[in-house]
């Protein structure tokens, strides 16, 4: 099988599949979305569409060895799907407690922060009259807080237990939006622990923003 990320460099979903791929050791092909591009992005054209209707990213393209080709959308899904197919390195625990609490953690990130700071809704504030960083920053900072509160009844080396998790893949793209709109994670101890953690380990390090072909540096 030959996997296709369709993604953006930037994208916190993006980092998060980028992460799942390198904890299993999945090589893959990097394809560029460029979610800044002319007319809105390349996420919004008709060709990009055909293969996400919602015009998001990323885009995680199967290409079986039969010659079919499967398209799955929605990073948790996609992790999901990944670690179903290739069980080594699980990104869920076994026990379906601990499992539950990952997928908690997890989902504080992916359904309580990152909506809001997504671009599509930033724009809208802007073109409102708001101030987009300022309405982001509120939402981060409370949304880390109810995580650092969360995850010290699970966290061993990483968020559940000792070994890395969906949470993890959740939670360390969302420290680095925290960083681009001036949150200040020191305040959150057992959530710069982890993140000290995962960023020893070279899936993390390999799926940093700044180490991606389409990086923009400033």
């Amino acid at each position: 099988m030959k996997i296709v990320l369709h993604n953006y460099w930037r994208s916190s979903a993006s980092y998060r599949v980028r992460i799942g791929l390198g904890l299993k050791q999945l090589a893959y092909d990097y394809v560029s979305v460029n979610l800044l591009g002319p007319e809105g992005g390349e996420q919004r054209s008709a060709a990009y569409r055909e293969l996400n209707p919602m015009g998001q990213v990323p885009t995680l393209q199967l290409l079986e060895d039969d010659g079919g080709v499967v398209f799955l959308t929605q990073s948790l899904a996609i992790l999901e799907y990944l670690d179903e197919r290739w069980p080594e390195m699980p990104l869920l625990p076994r026990d379906p407690l601990a499992r539950a609490r990952a997928r908690a953690l997890a989902e504080i990130v992916n359904s309580g922060i990152q909506p809001l700071q997504n671009t599509t809704v930033m724009k809208k504030v802007h073109a409102f009259g708001g101030d987009e960083k300022a309405w982001v920053k509120g939402f981060i900072a409370d949304g880390l807080a109810a995580f650092e509160e969360q995850v010290q009844d699970t966290a061993g080396r990483f968020c559940v237990g000792d070994t890395p998790t969906i949470a993890d893949c959740c939670l360390i793209p969302q420290l680095y939006a925290a960083g681009r709109f001036g949150v200040a994670v020191e305040h959150f101890p057992f959530v710069c622990l982890i993140m000290k953690a995962c960023h020893e380990l070279p899936a993390f390090a390999d799926a940093h923003p700044d180490r991606q072909p389409d990086a923009v540096r400033t």
